[in-house]
C-alpha cells in the first residue's frame, strides 16, 4: 500500500549499535538476529491480487502499527505465503519476523495460525522484556485480523471470530480492552490500572469486574 513506500521503519541498525554502546544487549540472540534480518518483510508494494488476506493493527500501549498480508490456498486453507510491514520498536520487528517463520515453515492452516498464541512467539524469541510483550500480541492480533479477512472475502462468514470489547465502567467508558492494554503496559495491580485508566473513579462498583480482568489477563500473558 502505498501510504507505506516512503515512510522509514522505527528502530534502525543505527539506532539499535547506538544502544548498545550506552548498554548491553539485553535482548536474546534470537531477537537480535531478527531485528538485524527479518524474515519475511515486504520492502515493497504489494502487487494486485498478489494477497488474498489482508490484516491491521495499532497498538496504543507503544504507538506501533502493524500490516500483514497472506496468500491464502482457498482449498486447503493453508497459508502460502505470508509478508509483513510494521513502523514500530526492535521488539515488534523480531515478534513479527518470528511469527510469519513459525507459520510458513510448518504450513500452517488458517485456524492454526489463529490460535499462535502471544507466548508460543515469546518462547521461540528466548524471551522478551515485559514492557515489551505487547509487540508480541501485537503480531498475533494482526495475523487474526488477517484470517477474519480471509473469511470475509471468500464469504465464509461463520468462521469469523469478532473479538470484541465491552464497557466496564459507564462513567469513564473503560473497556475491557482498555484494561487488558494497561495490563500489557506493566500495570499489574487496581491501581496501576486506575492510574492509566481512571476505571472506577466515581463508580466504585465496577472495581471487583475490573480486578478480575486483572487477574485473567495476568494469567493468560504472563502465567
Amino acid at each position: 500500500m502505498s501510504d507505506y513506500k516512503s515512510e522509514p521503519i522505527k528502530g534502525t541498525q543505527g539506532d539499535v549499535q547506538s544502544h548498545d554502546k550506552k548498554q548491553s544487549w539485553f535482548y536474546s540472540d534470537i531477537v537480535k538476529e531478527h531485528f538485524f534480518n527479518p524474515q519475511n518483510f515486504l520492502d515493497r508494494d504489494p502487487k494486485e491480487g498478489e494477497f488474498n488476506a489482508i490484516g491491521k493493527v495499532g497498538s496504543p500501549a507503544c504507538g506501533d502499527e502493524l500490516r500483514v498480508w497472506m496468500r491464502v490456498d482457498s482449498a486447503t486453507e493453508i497459508i502460502i505465503d505470508y509478508k509483513w510491514k510494521t513502523f514500530g520498536c526492535g521488539s515488534a520487528i523480531a515478534a513479527t519476523s518470528m511469527i510469519s517463520e513459525m507459520i510458513l515453515e510448518k504450513n500452517m492452516t488458517l485456524e492454526e495460525a489463529r490460535n499462535i498464541r502471544p507466548q508460543d512467539v515469546m518462547e521461540r524469541l528466548g524471551g522478551l522484556p515485559a514492557r515489551k510483550f505487547h509487540c508480541s500480541v501485537l503480531c498475533d492480533k494482526a495475523t487474526r485480523d488477517a484470517v477474519n479477512d480471509f473469511y470475509r472475502r471468500a464469504g465464509k462468514f461463520d468462521k469469523i471470530v469478532v473479538e470484541a470489547s465491552r464497557i466496564i465502567c459507564p462513567v469513564t467508558r473503560v473497556t475491557d480492552r482498555d484494561i487488558e492494554e494497561a495490563v500489557l503496559e506493566g500495570a499489574i495491580t487496581l491501581e496501576d490500572v486506575q492510574k492509566k485508566t481512571k476505571v472506577g473513579i466515581g463508580n466504585p462498583g465496577v472495581l471487583p469486574a475490573v480486578e478480575e480482568l486483572i487477574l485473567f489477563y495476568k494469567e493468560k500473558y504472563f502465567g
